[in-house]
């Protein structure tokens, strides 16, 4: 399983890096404006890869811990900011990853939801989870 999620890690880095060599070519208006996605605009949906991947998910797996954060916040305002620190945190995963013992794989989460609701589920398919979700908003 380590060498599985490994390579979404992997994968991770590189669609991220992708999206963001695209997303740079846009100027502010097109960059910020309402084209109907989930969380409106480019910038909105960044925000929400940013909150939900690194800010929620990352502590989740990596540190235990449960912030309380709303999935459409506006963690960074400026868009290069957001650019590195979404590089910043899709490198974080792998190391993460590689370190941990393979019985990790088969083992729970257990965590609090932004609801304040706790929870425990598989940890291999929830950790799976996030990286689907990464691929979802990317498309």
């Amino acid at each position: 399983m380590r060498n599985y999620f490994a390579g979404l890690a992997r994968y991770n880095v590189w669609a991220t890096a992708r999206l963001l060599a695209q997303v740079a070519t846009l100027d502010d208006a097109a960059y910020r404006r309402d084209v109907g996605l989930f969380f409106n605009s480019i910038h909105g949906t960044l925000n929400h890869l940013l909150v939900t991947e690194h800010l929620l998910w990352f502590k989740r797996f990596a540190d235990g811990e449960s912030p309380k954060l709303a999935l459409n916040a506006e963690a960074e305002t400026d868009r290069e900011r957001l650019a590195q620190r979404l590089t910043e945190g899709a490198a974080r995963w792998l190391p993460f990853i590689e370190s941990l013992p393979a019985s990790r794989f088969a083992e729970t989460l257990t965590y609090t939801t932004t609801r304040g609701t706790t929870v425990t589920l598989p940890f291999s398919p929830t950790l799976g989870h996030v990286f689907n979700h990464g691929t979802h908003h990317r498309g």
